[in-house]
């Protein structure tokens, strides 16, 4: 009973960290974001590190990604121009070069996870700036525009909540055995019926097309569901449980964020094709 209480007042202070970071104002939505990506990085180097053929560095990683985050928060508000990222590309030439000089013995696996801290990690956080940032063609500037970010997290939580109730009632077939055990096909339906049914609700408030919300909801709920199996796997590959434990009865914060890691990507792609973003 105590560690659901706990899990519960961690899951709830959790949100209401998220929630506030999006709608409060884009400085907040910069700090706590930004940070969430820092923790993250240096959590998923630590990770790696514990095996004996890794040896990434954690600090150079992690001031990459933090800096990516700012790097896209300052391009997207129009505030610096595409020369914000070279500082970053200095970065990655510094993880690839300094190898040749460290004499590890393995140096393969080290350039392979620094870049994977980047790809995996620091990047779909800082995409984040590309969703809540769009141009406005009636102020002629660009605006802070907490809709897309706030609903893909509302998309997310909703397709858990329904996973986990339809999986617990239902749940027969397993969805991936060999990496999740306890997902299973009819939770996973659950979940995106949810999500799609909280699309049609933000619909009616926002008075947009139907369709691409349903659309919006389901690519992130495929999308985050494979994100979830992304970070199982990785986690069953280096023998642990959790990420780590920073948030009390939840693990780490890849663990809370696993599934936003592939959704935020795709729900770019999926705004920019249909040429909303």
């Amino acid at each position: 009973m105590k560690n659901f209480i706990v899990r519960a007042l961690t899951g709830v202070v959790f949100v209401a960290v998220i929630l506030a970071a999006i709608l409060w104002n884009p400085v907040l939505f910069a700090i706590v974001f930004g940070g969430i990506s820092a923790l993250a990085i240096w959590e998923f180097t630590s990770l790696v590190n514990q095996r004996d053929d890794v040896h990434v560095n954690r600090f150079i990683c992690t001031v990459g990604g933090l800096y990516l985050f700012f790097a896209f928060f300052g391009y997207s508000i129009n505030y610096q121009g595409a020369s914000i990222f070279i500082p970053y590309l200095i970065i990655l030439l510094y993880l690839l070069i300094s190898e040749l000089y460290f004499k590890h013995e393995n140096p393969m696996n080290n350039w392979a996870f620094a870049m994977l801290s980047q790809l995996y990690v620091a990047l779909p956080f800082a995409l984040l700036n590309t969703l809540a940032f769009q141009f406005s063609m009636t102020n002629a500037a660009v605006t802070f525009t907490p809709l897309y970010p706030l609903s893909l997290f509302i998309f997310l939580w909703a397709n858990d909540t329904g996973a986990y109730c339809c999986g617990m009632l239902l749940g027969k077939h397993r969805l991936f055995p060999r990496i999740s055990p306890k997902k299973s096909w009819e939770g996973s339906i659950g979940g995106g019926i949810l999500a799609i049914l909280v699309s049609a609700v933000i619909c009616y408030f926002v008075k947009t097309n139907y369709l691409e919300w349903a659309g919006y909801a389901l690519i992130v709920v495929v999308f985050g569901t494979w994100g979830d199996l992304v970070e199982s796997l990785l986690k069953r590959q280096l023998g642990i449980k959790d990420s780590g434990n920073i948030l009390p009865g939840h693990g780490g914060i890849l663990d809370r964020m696993d599934s936003s890691l592939l959704a935020i990507p795709a729900a770019v792609i999926y705004l920019f094709t249909l040429s909303i973003l």
